[in-house]
């Protein structure tokens, strides 16, 4: 039909409604829609499942990070008197793991000479509670019948066969644990040797506005960690040294090993690492002499006294000083997160953050004038 002035009606070949119904046709962006939101789903899913097999490599690349950060002073230091920054990093990475493996092997020494001792004195300490129970409760226990027993009975066969069958459950967690350290320690080795190409290639793809600030960045990072933990290993030293000589002056037995413990618990473990690095020597000490576990808590509590309030504070004077709270807290946090991974690389990144905040952050004098 055309209207009054000629012009064909729009909507003449259109059905119309009837009267009292509404049009039951769909909009059209609603297929649009439905099809983008089945889009963004199955985007989500590929990118989950994607990050959920990938998410070991990423952790893996995380602790490579942190300890090429690490080390960079060191390979930086030896590249500027020559040397090629490959040779650099692996005879940094090689004092590194002869120091960890020095302390594995103290501490593992340590271990295995208490249980071969708790094994010797077995027979004569059961023995001796044996006597003791028969004397005050009036039993008639004999130690030959109590170790048949033990060696018969069922929840021991039962334990026995459920070790050996998880033997290759656990045989696959080694593997696994020795692959990984190897992935991280290759990574680290690239991270570090090449890390000046690798800052430019990154860099490259910033606006030249930009690129400054990235680099900046990048040396905050190598500089905080780097300096922090520096600074610990040098308390550690110390540590291990004041307590090496004084538990060998004592005549206490396992002296380096216990000074290795002492210096390397104390200085890397937040917040309670003290009392675990101390705990440990006044505990073999008592087993020598309960007067000589007085002398070496006397000296732990002494100790750390000195180390908090001057020694710390000049050797950290330019370096990061992260404070007990924010440490066990970053450590907690870390923990949660990542596991025993996120627990060691808790301290470099909150020293890190923190060189960033003091970097870009600024700080202004309080002016409250009421007192602490």
């Amino acid at each position: 039909m055309a209207g009054s002035d000629g012009t064909p009606d729009p909507g003449a070949g259109e059905p119309q409604a009837e009267p009292g119904r509404s049009s039951t046709r769909m909009p059209r962006w609603l297929h649009r829609a439905f099809l983008l939101a089945l889009a963004l789903v199955a985007c989500f899913e590929f990118a989950h499942w994607v990050f959920d097999r990938l998410v070991g490599l990423l952790v893996n690349v995380l602790v490579s990070f942190f300890a090429a950060v690490a080390i960079e002073p060191a390979v930086a230091w030896m590249a500027r008197r020559g040397m090629r920054r490959g040779l650099a990093t692996g005879l940094v990475m090689l004092a590194v793991a002869v120091a960890g493996g020095g302390f594995l092997l103290a501490v593992g020494s340590l271990l295995v000479d208490q249980v071969t001792s708790i094994g010797h004195n077995l027979p004569a300490d059961v023995n001796k509670v044996v006597v003791w129970v028969n004397r005050n409760f009036h039993t008639d226990i004999h130690t030959g019948d109590l170790r048949n027993k033990v060696l018969h009975s069922g929840w021991l066969r039962s334990h026995l066969l459920n070790g050996a069958g998880s033997v290759v459950g656990i045989s696959t967690t080694v593997i696994g644990t020795v692959f990984r350290i190897f992935t991280v320690l290759l990574f680290t080795f690239y991270l570090a040797a090449d890390g000046p190409r690798l800052r430019r290639e990154l860099c490259s793809i910033l606006p030249p506005a930009r690129q400054a600030e990235a680099l900046r960045a990048w040396d905050i990072a190598v500089v905080k960690t780097g300096g922090y933990l520096y600074s610990r290993a040098l308390l550690a030293v110390i540590s291990g040294v004041a307590h090496y000589i004084l538990l060998q002056l004592l005549g206490v037995p396992f002296a380096p090993a216990l000074g290795v413990w002492v210096g390397l618990v104390s200085q890397f473990i937040p917040t309670v690492g003290t009392y675990l690095a101390g705990a440990l020597p006044i505990l073999i000490a008592f087993t020598e002499d309960p007067w000589d576990a007085l002398w070496v808590l006397i000296f732990v509590v002494v100790y750390q006294q000195f180390e908090n309030y001057l020694l710390q504070p000049r050797i950290t004077a330019r370096t990061v000083e992260i404070h007990p709270a924010v440490a066990f807290g970053s450590v907690i946090a870390g923990t949660a997160l990542l596991g025993v991974v996120g627990a060691l690389i808790a301290i470099p990144a909150t020293a890190t953050l923190q060189g960033f905040f003091a970097a870009y952050v600024r700080r202004y004098e309080v002016t409250d004038p009421r007192p602490e």
